[in-house]
């Protein structure tokens, strides 16, 4: 397995990952409506190479040896506490979860942000009822407070924030 930095024209793979993934892991969370939405409003190519370029989103990619993909993180400086940072994404494909590869996802990320000068924090918004909050905890996370962010359209991402110390 390979984990490194995604280049700007692999950000289509970035996409097509959470394509594969959001209808499984939200699939009974969220509307149908809801879901599509938030994939058209997060994924957008365009979307995803403003973050890439100016919000300065450090995308991941995992690749398995035949060099297909496997999964993705991104993560970046937070702008008004440029001592922490956010975990925007981590989303392992359905046929490839239960192989480690969240936590190895996880990992790469710690051990960058672990370079930098300035560091005390991570944090992470995640559904309240996603089965990745318990991954989370298990990893060192703990639970902030509940947050309920409008997203427009009539619907909200009702979340937990969670923090690791680094």
């Amino acid at each position: 397995m390979v984990i490194r930095y995604a280049q700007k024209n692999e950000l289509h793979l970035i996409q097509k990952i959470a394509f594969e993934t959001w209808p499984i892991a939200y699939g009974n969370i969220l509307s149908e409506d809801q879901l599509e939405y938030m994939l058209k409003m997060m994924y957008n190519l365009d979307v995803l190479v403003s973050q890439h370029e100016q919000l300065n989103h450090q995308f991941i990619l995992a690749f398995d040896v035949s060099g297909n993909e496997m999964g993705f993180a991104s993560f970046s400086k937070i702008i008004d506490n440029p001592s922490k940072y956010k975990l925007h994404k981590l989303y392992i494909l359905p046929n490839q979860q239960g192989k480690n590869l969240g936590k190895k996802l996880l990992n790469f990320v710690l051990e960058e942000i672990k370079k930098a000068e300035e560091k005390t924090a991570i944090l992470l918004n995640v559904n309240r009822q996603n089965n990745a909050v318990d991954f989370y905890l298990k990893q060192g996370f703990s639970i902030i407070h509940e947050e309920d962010n409008d997203i427009g359209n009539g619907y909200f991402m009702n979340d937990y924030l969670m923090q690791m110390d680094i």
